[in-house]
């Protein structure tokens, strides 16, 4: 089963490489079979059993994914940006689109309302899969601790009470109507000016996308013993006056202080595991000693925590002056 988890990884791979450089219409069925050395029967009977859905569907809803990023971002003709991810005319591009997001591209183009995109799925995860580390490397960044001040900005996003972690977050989200992991990521990826967005064009269910914890009397006791609330969202600025997805919830966080402790960049593969203690330490056994500060742990104050492998890895606590 892992070897297929494998197999369908490239195969997504191959689809984003190829929709990117607007040559979409190479990734054919037959193409992917032939380059696996299975049969194009078995290899959709694969596709789906692993991805949740047909290949020709997962090809469609992401090349309407990346033209609608087209759309929101840029002024060219809808027509050219049909045409470059393989829709044949006009009239068969708005047909696809509305009948995915309920809305024609060019009412889109004038009022960019939150959508959910087919965002790239991981088939083939080390750390989900329970595959392990496969080898240590050296990071190529040690940990630094600091202190900065954030501006005032919003908080797009759903919270859960009950979960406890990354993965068990997503499971109890699963059980929710409409606040899927799918659905979620889908539609934080269609809105623009998110403070976090590297301006990465894969649409990979990560760009600007971040766990946070909400000091919350209503939550569960976290590490440190303080209550609260997980959440997932983005950090929008703080005159943003989009639509708020129904499931959502939108807050204002206040200009404060907070510390930093941030991991450089490291192999996910090999070193998440690693990375993820080594950052615990030294959360746990940091010293205020000889600083001004101590944690805010008062109802209300957010704590972010950014988890990007090929940038860094950071968790960024509120505190206060003693």
């Amino acid at each position: 089963m892992y070897e297929w988890h494998k197999q369908i990884q490239f195969i997504v791979d191959e689809i984003d490489k190829c929709i990117k450089n607007h040559n979409g219409e190479t990734v054919t069925l037959q193409y992917i079979s032939r380059r696996l050395g299975y049969s194009e029967f078995h290899t959709t009977r694969k596709f789906k059993e692993i991805s949740g859905m047909q290949f020709r569907d997962y090809m469609r809803q992401r090349k309407l994914a990346f033209a609608l990023k087209e759309i929101r971002d840029t002024d060219r003709s809808i027509i050219d940006i049909a045409l470059d991810y393989g829709f044949s005319s006009h009239e068969a591009f708005t047909r696809a689109f509305k009948s995915v997001y309920s809305i024609t591209p060019s009412e889109y183009r004038n009022n960019p309302v939150p959508v959910i995109l087919r965002t790239k799925i991981n088939p083939f995860d080390r750390y989900f899969l329970g595959i392990g580390e496969i080898g240590m490397v050296k990071s190529t960044g040690d940990i630094k601790i600091y202190f900065v001040t954030i501006p005032a900005h919003k908080f797009l996003h759903i919270r859960n009470y009950e979960s406890d972690g990354y993965w068990d977050f997503w499971k109890k989200q699963s059980a929710i109507p409409g606040q899927d992991c799918d659905t979620i990521c889908g539609l934080l990826d269609s809105i623009k000016g998110k403070l976090d967005d590297v301006g990465s064009n894969d649409l990979s269910s990560g760009s600007g996308q971040i766990m946070a914890y909400i000091h919350d009397p209503n939550g569960k006791p976290f590490s440190y013993g303080i209550p609260r609330v997980e959440c997932y969202g983005v950090r929008l600025a703080q005159d943003y006056d989009g639509e708020v997805p129904e499931q959502m919830y939108l807050i204002d966080v206040p200009e404060a202080e907070y510390i930093v402790f941030e991991h450089g960049p490291f192999d996910y593969e090999q070193e998440n595991l690693s990375v993820e203690k080594k950052m615990s330490e030294a959360i746990a056994n940091f010293d205020f000693s000889g600083t001004d500060y101590c944690y805010d742990t008062s109802p209300g104050r957010v704590a972010y925590f950014f988890h990007d492998p090929k940038r860094f890895w950071k968790y960024i606590r509120p505190v206060r002056r003693k």
